[in-house]
């Protein structure tokens, strides 16, 4: 935009006048970004339609815009935003992603007004230049490099910010501020563990371990608000630190005997671990309790859970326990007293040569009604929505009915079919689908799911047009087959890296886990229920799906004209109704001249039918 079409808009739109400086950075060759339509680069200026001409690279080509309605939902990027120059420089920026990673969020950060991002500021920009699903693994390993990095402030808190310093700063130096400056103990054990990894060489803070340890100690065992958990972790920092000037920390008091000691529930205990001391928790109780040690990790087992659960099996594989792992599962699995978790390791782990003379015998059609009845005790027990792991496994894996009932006979999948269809765990579709894989062993399992229907009441069917149910049948394609993939490979990224209670990348790839399914679930029950239609059927005597309404508004002689189609076809700018709408369901049989009346926010609405006609005739 030149300034004489600037100074034109602001003279019909004053309000204009404090976006000056962007309507003057609206000009060709600047790169943009929409918050719906991402980034693009300003190619023309219509100067006689008033019309940027954007090229967005999520397909919108030569996409016009009026700079009046496009000023406060497009940012215009300056030439050395790290977004533009991964497309002005990306050989610059790329080897910046592969060897510099640090290098590149201090140009992110340091070009900050404030030098300042958080850390969902700076996963927002890193998905726009890495990519929405590289970026997540690169930014994980590239934390552990900022925590070393004295030109960054790496956040204490989850809602501090990253900042990029004109000074550079210690990590030691920082983190050091930081133990002795907080009173909560259980920042201070963090922090000494973050001490403890980035001094390679501890006499660096030598001068300063016994204050440290002092501090520790007394925060382990002093602080009413830590657990127990908390407590051994606390304990184990201090061991970590204090090695270098105490021949044998063990005897330090309190020790991580002592605290086990006066545990009440291990299994508890062991939960609320970061998962990168699991290892050293079981070692713990196998030196302290030499005697029964093996009884306490057999019951760790079967109330383990996670990277927990393969802890356990791995610990005892190392002390040669093969065969009582054989045992316990073979026990608990006959006695219908194996809990969710395990079992949904043992499916997972199925395929896996280290574990395969323990899992090998388990496969059997007892173990798929051991799933069962572990799912349907997790929803009986599950007030919220939230979702049952091993049902997801099962419903994903699509190899895992099959295996199961390898060696079934007719009745004992019968049996197996008829507890699926009484699960609480599954939704109807889901059983649906699961009940095929059994169909395709055994096919007189069909009547099962055909008698169940006959029983059912059928649900309202949704009318729609074929567009809406392409558009929706896509969508719920591009779910299987790309979306829900990649976020379960999110999902395994994310749980590699530990400690999944302080892990964000893992909880955000659960977040988008839980709307993915939730949304793949919704198009299901949506599409089982569309009935597809051209809307040929619609007549001009009465209102109906398919027809277009001329309507008068009240006691005025305003007049508005609406098309009323199919469940999924409501678009309000062009004046289509959904036939769900309000105003569509109040007016479905009405013939001319009737009058309606509608209820919206309180206010009450009158219309009257003037005309009816097809839209089928007007396309």
């Amino acid at each position: 935009m030149n300034s004489a079409a600037i100074d034109a808009l602001i003279e019909k739109k004053p309000n204009l006048a404090s976006h000056r400086p962007k309507l003057e950075a609206m000009v060709p060759g600047n790169y943009c970004l929409h918050r719906a339509w991402g980034f693009g680069k300003i190619v023309d200026y219509d100067e006689a339609q008033d019309r940027l001409i954007i090229d967005f690279e999520e397909g919108k080509k030569g996409h016009a815009m009026a700079p009046a309605f496009c000023v406060d939902k497009l940012d215009i990027l300056m030439p050395d935003d790290i977004l533009v120059r991964s497309r002005t420089e990306p050989d610059v920026i790329n080897e910046m992603i592969k060897k510099q990673p640090a290098d590149l969020i201090c140009e992110i950060i340091g070009a900050t007004e404030d030098k300042a991002m958080t850390t969902s500021e700076l996963e927002r920009s890193l998905a726009r230049v890495i990519g929405p699903i590289k970026y997540k693994k690169w930014w994980t390993a590239t934390k552990k490099v900022l925590a070393k990095d004295p030109r960054i402030g790496v956040p204490l808190k989850k809602t501090d910010p990253y900042i990029y310093r004109d000074e550079p700063v210690k990590p030691e130096d920082e983190i050091l501020e930081q133990f002795h400056g907080t009173k909560n103990p259980k920042q201070k054990i963090e922090l000494g563990e973050k001490l403890y990894a980035l001094s390679e060489n501890i006499s660096v803070i030598r001068e300063e371990l016994p204050e440290i340890l002092a501090e520790l100690t007394d925060a382990i065992a002093n602080a009413k608000s830590l657990s127990q958990a908390d407590r051994l972790h606390g304990v184990w920092v201090r061991n970590n630190l204090a090695r270098d000037l105490h021949e044998d920390v063990e005897a330090l008091q309190p020790s991580s005997a002592s605290i086990l000691d006066s545990t009440n529930d291990y299994s508890e205990l062991a939960d609320d671990l970061p998962a990168q001391y699991y290892k050293r928790y079981l070692d713990l109780i196998s030196r302290t309790y030499p005697d029964k040690w093996k009884q306490m990790v057999e019951d760790l087992l079967r109330n383990s859970s996670g990277k927990f659960t393969s802890e356990c099996i791995n610990f005892m594989l190392e002390h040669e326990m093969e065969d009582r792992i054989s045992y316990c599962l073979d026990r608990w699995l006959k006695e219908q007293t194996i809990k969710g978790p395990l079992l949904f390791w043992v499916v997972k782990n199925r395929a896996s040569k280290k574990y395969s003379s323990i899992i090998e015998p388990l496969i059997t059609p007892r173990l798929l009604a051991a799933m069962f009845y572990a799912i349907d005790y997790e929803a009986l027990q599950n007030a919220s929505a939230r979702r049952i792991p091993l049902a997801d496994l099962l419903s994903d894996d699509t190899g895992l009915i099959p295996d199961l009932l390898a060696d079934a006979n007719v009745e004992t999948a019968r049996d197996l079919a008829q507890t699926l269809l009484l699960n609480q765990g599954f939704e109807d579709l889901t059983k649906k689908s699961l009940l095929a894989r059994f169909i395709k062993q055994f096919p007189t399992v069909q009547s099962l799911l055909e008698g169940e229907s006959a029983g059912a009441p059928e649900e309202e069917a949704l009318i729609v047009s074929q567009e809406s149910f392409d558009a929706a049948k896509e969508e719920y394609e591009e779910l299987i087959q790309k979306k829900i993939p990649e976020n379960k490979e999110a999902i395994a990224t994310a749980r590699e890296h530990g400690d999944l209670k302080e892990n964000s990348e893992y909880k955000m790839a659960r977040q988008d886990q839980d709307i993915l399914l939730s949304r793949k679930n919704e198009l299901e029950v949506d599409l089982s229920r569309a009935r597809v239609t051209d809307f040929s059927d619609v007549t001009e005597e009465n209102v109906g799906i398919g027809s277009v309404v001329e309507l008068k508004e009240g006691s005025t002689d305003k007049t508005h004209t609406y098309s009323i189609l199919g469940a999924w076809d409501s678009d309000p700018d062009n004046d289509i109704l959904s036939y769900k709408t309000p105003l569509a369901q109040a007016l479905l049989g009405k013939a001319s001249g009737a009058k309606v009346t509608t209820s919206i926010g309180g206010n009450d609405e009158e219309w009257t039918v003037l005309k009816i006609s097809r839209w089928v005739d007007k396309k």
